[in-house]
C-alpha cells in the first residue's frame, strides 16, 4: 500500500518514465495463475512502481470471458480510471474506443495515476498474450 506522500511522488514521475518504454527486452510471467498472459518490461515497471500487480490479476481474471468475444481475440484495450477523491477505480476492457464490454469496479485503490491504458495482444512467445503499454506495441 502506498502512503499519500509516496503516491503523490510516484504520480509525478511515473507518466514520464512510462513514456520511455518502446518495445520490450523481456516478457515476464507474473503469476502461474495468469495462464498464457505475460507482461512487457513497461507493464512490469508500472506494477513495480505503483504496487499494482493486482491490476494484471484483474486483466487475467477476465480473459476467459474476453476470449469468447471474437473482437477481443486479437487485441484488447484495458483502461483503469481512478476517482482520486474517493480512491475508487473502474477497470474496463474495450473492443475499440467507446465499445466497452467488461467493467470491474475497484472499491478502494492507492493506484497513483488518474488513468492508465494497457493493451493485451495475441502473439507473444509460445502463443502467449502480451500485456503492454501502448507505446510498446
Amino acid at each position: 500500500m502506498l502512503s499519500t506522500e509516496a503516491r503523490t511522488k510516484v504520480a509525478k514521475v511515473l507518466p514520464a518514465a512510462l513514456e520511455q518504454f518502446s518495445g520490450t527486452d523481456q516478457y515476464h510471467r507474473l503469476s502461474p495463475l495468469h495462464g498464457r498472459l505475460v507482461v512487457t518490461d513497461g507493464v512490469k515497471y508500472l506494477c513495480d512502481q505503483a504496487g499494482a500487480y493486482w491490476l494484471v490479476d484483474v486483466i487475467a481474471s477476465h480473459q476467459r470471458r474476453a476470449l469468447r468475444d471474437p473482437m477481443l481475440q486479437d487485441i484488447q484495450f484495458w483502461t483503469i480510471r481512478v476517482d482520486e477523491e474517493k480512491r475508487t477505480a473502474l477497470v474496463t476492457c474495450a473492443r475499440d474506443e467507446d465499445d466497452v464490454v467488461i467493467r470491474q469496479r475497484i472499491p478502494w485503490t492507492d493506484f497513483p495515476l488518474a488513468e492508465q491504458r494497457i493493451w493485451v495482444e495475441r502473439g507473444g512467445p509460445n502463443d502467449t498474450w502480451v500485456a503492454m503499454l501502448p507505446g510498446e506495441r
